[in-house]
Order: structure tokens, then sequence, then C-alpha cells
């Protein structure tokens, strides 16, 4: 066999200088062997014998996310408070309906004063119309055409100075200055006392609708339909009510307390 036919061709591609795996000074370049390779310029560095094994960065610490507002408390005002520092008004009373001021008078201390203010109102109409009843020669009993007119005059005379009187009693008294607003002599008696729910001093106007209006004109003019229940109903109404109120204290928002 020639040999040369075996050796490849000088012009056939890897083969000569130049060529893939083809040293320097035309000599072929064996591969190295595999091994540890220096690291690139700018990679990370191999640690020196004998020293300790690099340890991992330490990661950064998460940003705290902000705490969620606090929830408003149950019937506080939960939306923007407006400019210039406004504050939410407090209530008047803790609890709607609530008096204003004072301990809840009782039904037993209600009735002891409206007894002495019926016999302040009646005391003196009696005397009245006995001084007048002796002086038209009433008390003969004669009988007389002349003695039942006088009679008859007399009635309606009592009827309207006692009319006038209750009217009157309870709205002047109960209008007042300082302690005794809303007090009546009675009611001055057993230290009682009638208070508004708005927190305003009894002035003559609400004193009448309350005492004159609701509490006398309505109650009788109802008792004229529904006998007796519209007056029973008012007069213990306090005997039940949570708040020791009578029906025209519910009309008339007011309460009574101890003085």
């Amino acid at each position: 066999m020639n040999p040369d036919s075996e050796r490849p061709d000088p012009e056939s591609p890897g083969y000569g200088p130049g060529s893939p795996g083809y040293g320097p000074g035309g000599q072929p370049q064996s591969p190295s062997p595999a091994g540890p390779q220096s690291p690139a310029p700018g990679g990370p560095q191999s640690p020196a014998p004998g020293a300790p094994p690099p340890q991992p960065p330490a990661s950064s610490p998460m940003p705290e996310s902000p705490a969620p507002p606090a929830s408003p408390a149950p019937g506080a005002y939960g939306g923007p408070v407006p400019p210039g520092g406004w504050q939410q008004p407090l209530p008047r009373s803790p609890q709607p309906g609530a008096p204003a001021q004072g301990q809840l008078a009782g039904w037993g201390g209600r009735l002891g004063a409206h007894l002495i203010d019926v016999l302040i109102l009646t005391v003196p109409f009696l005397i009245l119309f006995v001084l007048i009843a002796g002086a038209v020669g009433l008390t003969g009993g004669s009988g007389s055409d002349g003695g039942l007119v006088a009679a008859i005059v007399l009635g309606l005379l009592g009827v309207l100075v006692f009319a006038v009187l209750a009217l009157l009693y309870a709205p002047l008294l109960m209008m007042r200055g300082g302690q005794r607003n809303g007090q009546t002599w009675g009611k001055q008696v057993v230290g009682l006392r009638v208070v508004r729910d708005n927190g305003q001093a009894w002035t003559f106007g609400p004193a009448a609708l309350r005492e004159v209006v609701l509490k006398l004109i309505a109650v009788n003019v109802a008792s004229l339909f529904i006998p007796f229940i519209p007056w029973f109903l008012n007069f213990f109404w306090p005997l039940w009510d949570d708040q020791n109120r009578a029906l025209h204290d519910m009309a008339a928002s007011s309460h009574v307390v101890k003085a």
C-alpha cells in the first residue's frame, strides 16, 4: 500500500495552518486536559484555599405596609373631617326622651302634688261661695224666685272664677325664674318640678299648653265621648311607663323630676 495515499490532502478543509486544531508554527495542537479555568475578568472570584465559604448576601427587608385605618366606633362620624377645627356636637342627652336633669318623680309624689294644687284652688272657691251666698240671703232658703235667680248667678260666677283660676294657676307659677321654674305650689311642697326635654325654661305659652290645653281641656273633652277612660289612662299612665310620664307629659315633651 502506498503510504502517501493515507495522508490528507493539504488543500482539504481542516488541514494546515489556520485550520482548527492547528497550533502556531504549523504544529498540530492537542486539546488541553479538562481542569479549572480562570474566571473571566469581572466575574466571581474563587475563594482562596482554606478560606470559609462565602455567605449569601442578606436579603433586604421588605418595606412594611402601612396599617389600615381604624374603623370608626359605632355611631361615630366616619366621613372626612371638614377644615377649620370642626368638631361633631355632642348630644344633649344620652338617649332620646330622657329627662333634661334630675331624678324621675314617682307616682305617689305626683299624686300628692296634684291633691295640694286641687285644695289650693278649691278652698278659696268654697269660701267665696259661702260669702256670696250669705250676702244674697240664700242661707235662709226662702225659695222665692229672687233667691233662685241669685243662686243661678252665683253658680255661674263661681264657675267662671274657678275656671280663670284653674287656667292661670299653673302657668303663672311654672314660669317663675330660678329654682321655682316648673313648680306649682303643690310640687313645691313635695319637692318636685316639671322640666322640658329640650332643657329650656318654662314660659307662659309652653306651660299653658301642658297644664291647660293638654291636661285639662283635651282630657275632659275626650272624656265626653268616652266617659272616664281618657282621664283614667292619663292619670295612671306613670305607673307602667318606664319614665313615669303621663300622657300629657308625652304630648308636651316634659318630665316630672325631683327638685
